[in-house]
Formats: C-alpha cells, structure tokens, sequence
C-alpha cells in the first residue's frame, strides 16, 4: 500500500499555489472586454474538471472521500453549465435583431 508522507503533500501544496498564482496571472492580464468570450472558450476545461472529479469519487474508500468527489462534481457540472449560459447569452448579443411590424390601427 501507497503512503502518503508529509513530503508527497508539500509537493502538491506547491503545486496547488504555483497553478493558483498562474492562473491569476494570465486572468488578470486579460482586458475585460475578453473576460466573456475567454469564459466561453475555455468550457472544455470545466468538462475535464467534471471527469477529475468522477475520478476522485468513483476511487474515494472513505465517506469524506466520496462527499468531497461528490462536491466536486456538483461543482464542475455547475460550473460547465454556468459557462454554457454565458456563452449563449453573448452569441445572442450578436444575432441579428428580428423587428416586428407595429400593430395595425383599426379604422373606425
């Protein structure tokens, strides 16, 4: 059996920070005009949180572990939904306006 030494967790702890810390480097170097449309096109990596997490759960042996999946799944379905939503709103910006003709006066 595989144990975890206190070293294994400083290893992911740091890589945990070093990817929190990228992740606001690029994002906040986005002009916020972008921040919608970067939103939309990055929904694919939602999806590949969504599997991460059904990893985690369907091999969780204990029940905080299968909580904790099971939060993490929720999470992500929520998150590519949420992403979803934005990406349609803002195609809808962007289709044509369908005018309707005023309603007719009726002649007395």
């Amino acid at each position: 059996m595989i144990t975890a030494t206190s070293m294994t967790f400083i290893i992911a702890l740091y890589i945990f920070m070093l990817a929190a810390f990228t992740g606001y480097v690029v994002i906040s170097r986005v002009p916020s005009i972008l921040h919608t449309p970067l939103m939309s096109g990055s929904n694919f990596i939602h999806g590949i949180v969504v599997v991460g997490a059904l990893d985690a759960l369907f091999n969780a042996t204990s029940i905080s572990g299968q909580i904790i999946g099971f939060i993490g799944v929720f999470l992500g379905a929520g998150n590519v939904m949420g992403g979803y939503v934005v990406t349609d709103r803002m195609l809808a910006m962007f289709r044509p306006s369908q005018k309707t003709a005023p309603p007719k006066k009726e002649q007395q």
